[in-house]
């Protein structure tokens, strides 16, 4: 009974510090999520499913849209529209999204 006790009470003092991973839902989510999805799965085959993404290569990749190296037109002007700290909370969202297993 001890035992148990103590196992529950070991549960209860690590969960707090589980969820402070996860970050809030950015308020800008919406600009990214008509084509990502909120919770990083796309709403065409052709968009990049962002749930789950390595952080440094998100940051990477929305670096590389910003200045043109990667010349996505649409990607640039929504990106031109948020700060650097809403485009980091939202990269950070997206990163610890459960990725989705591949559809056929």
């Amino acid at each position: 009974m001890r035992l148990s006790i103590y196992c529950a009470f070991a549960v209860l003092m690590f969960l707090p510090a589980a969820w402070a991973d996860t970050p809030p839902r950015p308020a800008k989510i919406g600009l990214c999520a008509a084509c990502h999805g909120e919770d990083g799965r796309a709403s065409a085959p052709d968009i990049p499913n962002l749930a789950g993404q390595n952080l440094p290569y998100l940051r990477s990749a929305i670096a590389q849209y910003k200045s043109g190296k990667r010349d996505f037109p649409a990607m640039r002007s929504a990106l031109g529209m948020l700060t650097a700290a809403e485009i980091d909370a939202i990269a950070r969202w997206y990163a610890t999204q459960l990725p989705q297993p591949a559809t056929p």
